[in-house]
């Protein structure tokens, strides 16, 4: 199975402590979303874990002990660089921190085992499609050498994001290929794959492929295994990634990111920081006595290796 440590929220940033404790004491608790009361408990062991997934925008909090888990678990980690400020991302290092921090994870665990994602894209009257391509450019040739392939997307309107974020400007299909051109030209420029997140479209013409984030081929070609054939349905529409268990919790990231899906409202997650327990088997709060644990069924998609004889 895989174990996704930050598709809810930036558990990597916030909660760094609180996660290794987890992978150190061999088990994690989870809570469904939509029925509270439902706790599943994960095993967390190499005989049953194909990969650690990380996805965050900051890795300097873990990055000293990050070896605590990458030395005993395959890992892959999702590095998040756009090209907003403190408006946008307030809570967000700056882009000179992130590549430095990115660099020194990839010498940790290797180019391979990271992808660069650049997403998602928006528009406002200060984030142009000019400046789009300027900071594109400088970071495709700053981090081309140091991880596998890049990840964008166009931003997705759900309902929340039209209140978070009323000053997005729309885009038009010229603006789109515009930006298509460009990022498939400066992928090609600083030899760098580049792919795009759950979008319906074929951008392959443009040299942008089309495919999922966490998907079989990615994880084999990063971690030299092969696995067995699966559905790549993923958990939203137009996703291919393979499937994953999620181990965090929504509205509990307090990078405060005013396009977040995670969080129904940034202040949100201010106000439940204060709830979280690094020693508690559970990313907020504590196991209560009308809790239900469901043992979770889990197996390897590993395929055994064939030996001679």
């Amino acid at each position: 199975m895989i174990i996704n440590t930050g598709g809810r929220t930036d558990t990597v940033n916030y909660y760094s402590d609180w996660l290794l404790n987890r992978f150190k004491e061999g088990f994690v608790y989870s809570r469904n979303p939509f029925y509270p009361s439902q706790v599943y408990k994960y095993i967390l062991s190499p005989d049953i874990v194909d990969c650690v997934i990380f996805c965050s925008k900051n890795y300097k909090p873990i990055l000293k002990r990050f070896h605590e888990i990458s030395d005993r678990f395959n890992v892959f980690c999702f590095y998040t660089i756009t090209a907003y400020d403190k408006d946008i991302e307030p809570n967000v290092p700056s882009i000179e921190e992130s590549i430095e921090t990115l660099i020194k994870l990839s010498k940790i665990i290797g180019k391979e085992k990271i992808s660069w994602r650049y997403d998602p894209v928006l528009l406002t009257t200060k984030y142009t499609i000019d400046r789009h391509l300027q900071t594109f450019e400088y970071m495709a040739k700053e981090l081309s050498p140091y991880v596998s392939f890049c990840i964008f997307s166009f931003v997705e309107m759900y309902k929340k994001l039209s209140k978070n974020m009323p000053e997005i400007i729309p885009f038009t299909q010229e603006d789109k290929i515009q930006i298509l051109k460009n990022f498939g030209e400066f992928s090609k420029k600083y030899n760098l794959k580049i792919q795009t997140c759950a979008d319906p479209e074929d951008y392959t013409n443009y040299g942008i492929s089309h495919s999922g984030c966490i998907t079989t081929e990615v994880l084999s070609n990063a971690l030299g295994i092969k696995f067995k054939k699966m559905p790549h349905n993923g958990n939203r529409k137009n996703c291919k990634c393979m499937p994953s268990r999620d181990i965090g919790a929504y509205n509990t990231c307090p990078n405060g990111c005013k396009y977040c899906y995670a969080n129904s409202d940034p202040e949100i997650a201010k106000k439940i920081l204060p709830k979280h327990d690094p020693t508690s088997p559970i990313l907020i709060g504590n196991i209560t006595p009308n809790d239900i644990i469901i043992e979770s069924k889990q197996e390897s998609f590993i395929l055994p290796q064939q030996t001679l004889f």
